[in-house]
């Protein structure tokens, strides 16, 4: 066989080669593909069963101990538990939101805007319609908002997807609460395969980055979730104690500042000057009392319940916050700085053992 037909030969075999590695990988992706469309819905549901039981696992084992090695009642018993506490707030929040807009409709009549000045005429460019539009409001409000209605259309639709994607994303957490119960005792095995699994990934650190996962989703659940959860459910019970109008609003407030680890003080100040201005005094003043301990309670539970310091920067949390409310809805203000800051934390955790590892790389134990 001549040098140009073996060259060509091989030329044909290697395109034959490559065509049939395209075909490979285009298969694989589109099944891949079919495979994230499928299992999309659940994924909130699966991440929050997995964090769920990796969160409440040491109390599962106490559990189980406690009924004498009984594990299947023990997760059933845990999961009831879970419902009963997470269902009475989340119930709660619901109904007085509810009172609390039909309150502020029923008393959309009785509401009274004063006169414009006539200084804002002189406004530059929305001077007139501005004053045309406030002074049509101070003589006939329902008037005016039938005015504006076709313009609020767009931010109604929206307010309307938002609580729509709430009561959903509620549905989504209760689903995982149920789920997770089915995962605490199968748990051991699920801890096994993702043992080799992340060995096969990183022989040499896979297992101590799972172990950093599973204390991080513990620390930041029970040090940060759950201790804001608890402050704020405090809050609202004080917030409606006192009468306090738009409590639930006031207690969702104190909830995401708590999670984003602002604290609730600002809202609770607030409240405790309402009190004093609109109470008698001893009233304000035991609301005062309780109050005070709730904005100081993660003070003292935080160091208490955090077996380490939080290391993952407040940004970290703010951003998952954030991201996590605007994709998955009112899951995602729990889930999102969970699941970031296990990514933080073994992203920090591989970054410092790479440079452990360059520093001893080099003989004199410098970087070079």
């Amino acid at each position: 066989m001549s040098t140009e037909s073996r060259e060509a030969l091989g030329l044909d075999r290697l395109t034959r080669d490559g065509t049939e590695l395209a075909a490979k990988l285009g298969v694989l992706a589109l099944l891949l593909y079919w495979s994230y469309v499928l299992i999309s819905p659940f994924l909130t549901i699966g991440t929050w069963s997995v964090v769920l039981c990796v969160a409440l696992y040491p109390a599962y084992e106490r559990m189980v101990r406690g009924l004498g090695g009984r594990r299947h009642l023990a997760a059933a018993l845990l999961t009831v538990l879970c419902l009963i506490v997470i269902i009475g707030p989340a119930t709660w929040l619901a109904l007085d939101l509810v009172d609390s807009l039909r309150a502020l409709a029923s008393s959309a009549d009785e509401w009274s805007i004063p006169s414009p000045p006539p200084r804002v005429k002189d406004w530059p460019v929305v001077g007139e319609p501005l004053y045309q539009f406030w002074d049509l409001a101070s003589t006939n409000l329902r008037e005016a908002f039938a005015k504006i209605a076709p313009q609020l259309k767009p931010v109604g639709g929206a307010m309307l997807g938002m609580a729509t994607g709430a009561g959903v994303g509620v549905l989504k957490f209760f689903a995982a609460v149920i789920v997770a119960g089915f995962l605490f005792a199968p748990a051991p095995a699920f801890v096994a395969a993702a043992q080799k699994f992340v060995l096969r990934l990183a022989s040499d650190r896979g297992e101590r980055l799972l172990v950093l996962a599973a204390s991080t989703i513990r620390t930041v659940s029970r040090g940060v979730i759950g201790i804001a959860f608890l402050q704020s459910l405090l809050a609202g019970i004080g917030f409606s104690m006192a009468g306090i109008p738009g409590a639930s609003l006031l207690t969702s407030a104190c909830l995401i500042l708590a999670i984003v680890q602002i604290g609730p003080a600002p809202i609770i100040i607030s409240s405790i000057v309402w009190a004093w201005s609109a109470l008698d005094t001893t009233s304000a003043l035991l609301f005062t009392a309780y109050m005070v301990p709730v904005n100081l309670m993660d003070n003292v539970l935080r160091p208490l319940v955090m077996a380490r310091g939080l290391t993952t920067p407040m940004l970290v949390i703010l951003i998952g916050v954030i991201g996590g409310t605007i994709s998955y809805g009112i899951t995602g203000l729990f889930l999102g700085p969970i699941v970031l800051a296990v990514i933080w934390e073994l992203l920090m955790a591989w970054t410092s053992e790479l440079d452990e590892s360059f520093g001893e790389a080099s003989p004199s134990g410098e970087p070079q």
